[in-house]
């Protein structure tokens, strides 16, 4: 299942982290929506606009999962990527198909997406319960 739709992303054009493998499928946020700073949240901005779009969850593995600094400053890891997360035995290839045909949607119109500001940010656990607003 993830190297089906791992393969399937990639013919779209789609960014994605390569060897494909695994229990999941990495798109690099940072190809897909080049025009998005990072401290605008470009991987949380590309989450949110996939679950906008068909409902599918996927991960922010990028700065707001990196934290802060003990000075307050946002860590800035060198990749922005969002996961989806295949567990064996568990989706079809229908459900592949739908995943693949909205990351497709979305990167048609990935022009259209901005970035975001973080409105609200708890003690722990940001990436989780984290608040956002479109800029």
């Amino acid at each position: 299942q993830v190297i089906y739709l791992g393969e399937k992303m990639k013919a779209s054009g789609i960014p994605i982290v390569e060897p494909i493998g695994g229990h999941g499928i990495f798109i690099d946020a940072k190809r897909f929506l080049p025009h998005i700073k990072q401290s605008e949240f470009p991987a949380q901005a590309l989450a949110a606009a996939l679950y906008v779009n068909s409902g599918v969850r996927a991960m922010e593995r990028g700065i707001v999962s990196a934290g802060r600094k003990s000075n307050g400053e946002n860590y800035y890891p060198k990749l922005e990527l969002v996961r989806f997360t295949i567990p064996r035995r568990v989706y079809t290839q229908a459900h592949m198909d739908v995943i693949a045909e909205s990351t497709l949607r979305v990167y048609e119109r990935r022009k259209r997406i901005k970035g975001l500001e973080m409105i609200y940010e708890p003690k722990y656990l940001r990436f989780f319960q984290a608040r956002f607003k479109k800029l």
